[in-house]
């Protein structure tokens, strides 16, 4: 097993885990049972948003490499609204003022992730290591946004761990697209796709533990 296929099966795991975590004292004074249809709509919400994120990002590097700016631009614009339409999809849950804030943090994310394409580029070592270290604060700064507003649900170190591995998706496939490694891609894709499926669903869990009410 790879080390990237064994990365997967350990979040999954962590998803699991996070399905028998017990339930905050808000979720615990609310009498109501989720509805699984209505978890299955927030899942697949979530699902084809994150899935979106990575189909616009992969665009976007590859204007990068063929120096297309006014796709690239178009490209910079999906990727925001997408990015956008990611945190207002918690904006009922958290509020607009929080959100915002989750809208911030998700394109840094991205803005890091371009520098580090653009740098790949370039062939810049310096620059594609300032882009990685910003990788890494940005985690960590998006984990600190879920832990504080559902705590009990995404345990500290949670979302770290996910969106560290997500930057490190994006990271190989601005390489193999450097390297003109076609035939590597397809299989990139595929475990970014069932990666970004993974951080859906842990957030749905979380947010259906929490407010379980909102979803019967």
């Amino acid at each position: 097993m790879s080390t990237i296929r064994q990365t997967i099966a350990v979040l999954v795991l962590t998803l699991v885990g996070l399905v028998g975590c017990d339930q905050n004292p808000r979720a615990a004074k609310d009498s109501k049972e989720a509805n699984p249809v209505h978890v299955v709509e927030m899942q697949q919400t979530l699902r084809d948003l994150w899935l979106g994120h990575i189909f616009m990002i992969q665009h976007a590097v590859l204007y990068n490499m063929t120096y297309d700016t006014a796709e690239r631009d178009a490209a910079d614009k999906q990727v925001l609204a997408n990015v956008r339409e990611i945190a207002n999809a918690f904006t009922p849950y958290y509020g607009e003022a929080r959100c915002e804030k989750l809208y911030t943090l998700l394109a840094s994310h991205y803005s890091a992730v371009k520098e580090y394409s653009e740098a790949t580029i370039a062939g810049n070592k310096t620059r594609q290591d300032a882009a990685l270290a910003r990788m890494a604060s940005n985690a960590e700064d998006i984990d600190g946004f879920f832990n504080d507003v559902n705590p009990h649900n995404l345990p500290k170190g949670t979302v770290r761990g996910l969106i560290a591995a997500h930057g490190a998706h994006h990271v190989l496939q601005i390489n193999q697209y450097k390297k003109k490694q076609y035939a590597q891609l397809e299989e990139t894709w595929s475990m970014m796709r069932q990666h970004v499926y993974v951080i859906a669903d842990t957030l749905t869990t979380a947010l259906v533990k929490q407010f379980p009410g909102r979803f019967s």
